[in-house]
């Protein structure tokens, strides 16, 4: 298994955050990674997220967990793989929040393959989620 965590504390409201996490059509306003996003089913666990990185191939999701307000998990799969992604919300006291993404790759040669792709896959994070939660502080 791989693992990868990466998070951001803001002083943005919570239910800010979520609702642009729910508007998955509309991810690519504070998501740079995103050329193309197209989203099938309510924002819920079974719902089907297809995003398309910029000159890259179609990556299809699955939207695996959904705890409104606090946390959502999508997969994607591929050659014996699992790339899990949590995306959680941590109140730290009234007003602050800890945004925390966790990717966990599983499978058959993730020990291997982890390490050559996951770095790729959230080297972004830092950026993506600092343009989340300005995008939230001033919605």
């Amino acid at each position: 298994m791989w693992v990868y965590e990466h998070s951001i504390e803001t002083d943005a409201a919570r239910e800010a955050i979520w609702r642009l996490w729910a508007d998955v059509e509309n991810w690519g306003a504070w998501n740079a990674e995103i050329e193309k996003i197209e989203f099938r089913g309510p924002f819920a666990e079974g719902a089907e997220i297809t995003m398309t990185p910029p000159g890259e191939e179609p990556v299809a999701l699955c939207v695996t967990e959904v705890s409104k307000g606090e946390l959502f998990t999508d997969e994607a799969r591929f050659d014996g793989l699992v790339l899990r992604t949590t995306h959680r919300l941590v109140p730290l006291d009234q007003e602050r929040t800890r945004v925390v993404y966790r990717m966990e790759i599983t499978g058959e040669g993730a020990d291997e393959v982890g390490p050559q792709i996951g770095p790729g896959i959230t080297a972004d994070w830092p950026e993506t989620m600092a343009a989340l939660v300005d995008l939230a502080a001033r919605s």
